[in-house]
């Protein structure tokens, strides 16, 4: 398994979605952390995001999107200039195996080219493997967050 894992780590190169053709090819791997999305408005919603700022970054295997990430930019009195990850997923049969780990690396290098501090995200209580990820990388848990529904 180790020397399957390398292999497949070195193929990991992130791409940017940025046309209709590779933001629809990340629509299966989103739909895993976002069961609530639709097929036929994912490119048109992507699109308006990044328009806000909205960056969408995946990694192909066998030309297949197995891993996505989702995040943007901003700026806060007390964090200052940040990156903040919405969202962050792997295919189920592909997890385990670097890819995660490569996007957040990627991130992490976008987010210091461009002025960022911090690089911020939230996940839920439940999401066990993804908290050692993210524990593993260096994130330490600095706070509760809280939400209403209105």
């Amino acid at each position: 398994m180790e020397k399957k894992q390398r292999q497949l780590k070195k193929e990991c190169i992130v791409r940017q979605a940025d046309n209709a053709a590779t933001i629809l090819s990340c629509f299966t791997v989103m739909k895993e952390l976002r069961p609530h999305l639709e097929e036929n408005d994912f490119v048109e919603t992507i699109q308006r995001m990044q328009k806000n700022g909205f960056h969408l970054v995946f990694i192909e295997y066998n030309g297949k999107a197995v891993s996505a990430a989702g995040f943007e930019m901003g700026e806060k009195l007390h964090r200052g200039k940040y990156l903040y990850i919405d969202d962050l997923t792997t295919l189920p049969a592909y997890r385990s195996q670097g890819y995660g780990s490569s996007l957040l690396d990627w991130i992490f290098k976008f987010a210091a080219q461009n002025g960022c501090q911090q690089v911020h995200l939230d996940s839920g209580v439940q999401r066990f493997d993804a908290h050692r990820l993210y524990l593993n990388k260096g994130f330490i848990i600095s706070s509760h967050h809280f939400m209403i529904r209105l």
